[in-house]
């Protein structure tokens, strides 16, 4: 692989926030449900609002709730009486396009230490890039204390898009994943000297994870499970043990995706999108070389997040993946059987939507994007 051409400072392309649209390039998306239709399937109670959220998770031991805000707000929301406490040290953020305070998950580990891993933009030599932090939360003051870095998004670059920086811990919880994304420079994400563009496997610590298919090529590389990405923006593991991702594309070509070790997903060189301003990039293609998307949509909905169902109160959507969709303003459910998408069903919430989590009883918490900001649980209809 070559090695990363230095960064060009005026390379900002266009939010990939910025398209619209609601029918998948492998066929027709599925329904649109509005909010007003009689036959809504759940019920929907707004909680809350914040002024600009990006990431929730349930605590294991309490069900309380931590809300990030890309500002560098962290808040608890307590499960019983809603109120709201701002969580004091957190660490400062680069706040700018979409840098800023991101994901938030509790460790595997958190019930008997306390820790939390979070994620956010810090500034350094050659620009800024996201990192992940791990901290133990005393809920009772509320604040982190302790908090270090254990991996560190590199190389740094001019700009502020695409950091992507979710995070999901696997099954046996002894793994740490973190997509990476391109930083919105593209060829990066094919040059596995770096992080730019990929989905890190490494260990609580933050280290290369063993095994790890470019581990004898050590450096950043080690730390490499997949590449090829733009910007995913979704990182969950199913009950049976798959990773999947959801990623945004350029225009068009957003995607939901198995991911593979040692697998490349082919951006820039392929996707089933165009380039900003009318550009034609070469769609997936069987014997390109390249994985393919479980599902893609063209128009884009700009899927912000990821949330794969395994409880009980929407018994007949168990195992599905639930999509946040931003310049879509949907919620969009995937029916999934294995590694394989089916059916599509739309959502139409009328709002940007930026994060999707299943609660400790089952129901389903939705946050809003900045600007609406309403914090919903949908719970079954009737």
């Amino acid at each position: 692989m070559k090695s990363l051409a230095p960064a060009l400072a005026g390379l900002l392309a266009v939010l990939a926030t910025a398209c619209s649209g609601d029918t998948a390039a492998s066929g027709s998306l599925g329904p649109a449900t509005g909010a007003d239709d009689d036959d809504w399937p759940f019920a929907v109670e707004e909680v809350d609002r914040f002024g600009e959220p990006w990431a929730m998770a349930f605590l294991p031991d309490t069900g309380d709730l931590l809300v990030t805000e890309r500002s560098g707000t962290l808040h608890l929301r307590d499960a019983d009486s809603g109120e709201l406490a701002e969580v004091a040290g957190v660490p400062p953020v680069v706040d700018a396009g979409q840098g800023g305070l991101g994901d938030v998950v509790p460790a595997p580990s958190y019930e008997q230490d306390g820790l939390v891993y979070l994620s956010w933009v810090e500034a350094g030599d050659g620009g800024t890039g996201a990192v992940v932090g791990r901290a133990r939360l005393d809920a009772d003051a509320p604040r982190l204390e302790d908090l270090e870095v254990v991996w560190r998004q590199t190389p740094k670059v001019a700009g502020d898009g695409h950091f992507s920086h979710r995070i999901a811990f696997s099954p046996d919880g002894q793994r740490l994943f973190v997509s990476s994304g391109d930083r919105q420079l593209g060829a990066p994400a094919q040059d596995t000297s770096n992080t730019l563009g990929t989905i890190v496997r490494v260990t609580s610590d933050g280290e290369p994870a063993p095994g790890n298919p470019l581990a004898d090529d050590g450096g950043a590389s080690a730390e490499i499970w997949s590449w090829g990405h733009r910007n995913p923006l979704g990182l969950e593991f199913a009950a049976d043990g798959t990773l999947w991702s959801s990623e945004m594309g350029p225009e068009g070509g957003d995607e939901l995706n198995v991911i593979e070790p040692g697998s490349n997903y082919g951006w820039p060189e392929v996707s089933d999108g165009s380039d900003y301003g009318g550009g034609e990039i070469p769609d997936h293609a069987d014997g390109d070389g390249y994985a393919a998307p479980a599902r893609s949509w063209n128009p884009s909905i700009s899927p912000g997040s990821l949330m794969l169902y395994d409880g009980e109160m929407f018994e007949d959507w168990r195992g599905d993946a639930f999509l946040g969709a931003l310049s879509g303003e949907a919620l969009v459910r995937v029916e999934l059987d294995g590694s394989t998408a089916g059916e599509t069903e739309v959502f139409d919430m009328g709002a940007r939507i930026r994060a999707v989590e299943e609660g400790p009883d089952g129901a389903i918490w939705v946050l809003e994007d900045e600007g609406a900001g309403r914090l919903l649980r949908l719970t079954p209809a009737g």
